[in-house]
């Protein structure tokens, strides 16, 4: 991370981090903090909340208003938050454990109800920080603490849940591609509604050993060799698509917004 973020936007103090070597969490948190850089936004204008998980010690590391929340509730924070004080860019950072598991339900109504948020998932395939066990996200017939035999479920798509629950932005962005998954970040934060930037990182420790899948470049060359940008996928048979990473801008809608609805609600209670 560039010394000037570091500077701005890190509680130095805290640093550093605790996330294993070949983590893709710092890239992501530095793609965060470059996206607020390049859209100059005003940093005690900026609330991010964050769960529990690897992925939500960012709240921690970054020098923002910021909120560590219980388990699968940052949603549900941000919500009263963004109500309070709608002018206010609220972001969240959570994992594809704490966001599409305990906290689906609190995803699908916020993306439903249209509220103005940015989340931000960083989705490492594998619940990390309580010892590797399967998460929403794991692929059929990987292997995790609690999928000794491989993982019989399927994995959500969590930013076509998202979108189906009435997201009006959503995308998908890699720890390997940074340039373009700040450029979703800032577009997700410029949107007025509720934003979904999903994330793939990589977790060399949990998943990568445990499938014998290697280690952070590995899994990073993975991403470079097997994402397909979404306007190119397009033009894919299912076929084609098999096994690849669609990548990019994946919808982006125009609903009302929702704190702009609760607002009109009050002024006609007034009068």
């Amino acid at each position: 991370m560039p010394a000037e973020l570091i500077n701005k936007y890190m509680r130095e103090a805290h640093l550093p981090h605790i996330w294993c070597p070949g983590c893709g969490h710092g890239i992501l948190m530095r793609d965060v903090a470059q996206a607020i850089e390049d859209l100059g936004l005003d940093q005690n204008k900026i609330c991010l909340v964050s769960g529990i998980g690897c992925s939500s010690r960012a709240a921690g590391y970054m020098d923002f208003n910021t909120i560590h929340t219980t388990h699968g509730r940052a949603i549900a924070f941000a919500t009263g938050i963004k109500l309070a004080r709608p002018d206010m860019n609220v972001i969240v950072i959570a994992g594809d454990g704490d966001i599409a598991a305990i906290g689906g339900n609190h995803l699908i109504h916020a993306a439903r109800r249209n509220i103005d948020m940015t989340v931000v998932v960083f989705n490492n395939d594998i619940y990390g920080m309580t010892g590797g066990q399967f998460s929403p996200t794991t692929p059929t017939g990987d292997f995790a603490t609690t999928a000794p035999y491989g993982n019989i479920d399927r994995p959500f798509d969590i930013a076509a849940l998202a979108e189906a629950a009435g997201a009006s932005y959503t995308a998908r962005g890699t720890a390997y591609h940074a340039p373009l998954t700040i450029k979703l970040i800032k577009e997700g934060i410029e949107h007025k509604g509720f934003s979904l930037i999903e994330c793939a990182s990589v977790c060399p420790t949990y998943y990568g050993r445990k499938n014998k899948k290697g280690g952070s470049v590995e899994l990073m060359t993975w991403q470079k060799e097997n994402c397909v940008m979404s306007d190119k996928a397009q033009h894919m048979s299912k076929e084609e698509l098999e096994g690849k990473l669609v990548i990019g801008r994946l919808s982006e809608k125009d609903y009302p917004e929702y704190t702009e609805q609760y607002k009109k609600i009050i002024e006609k209670a007034r009068k």
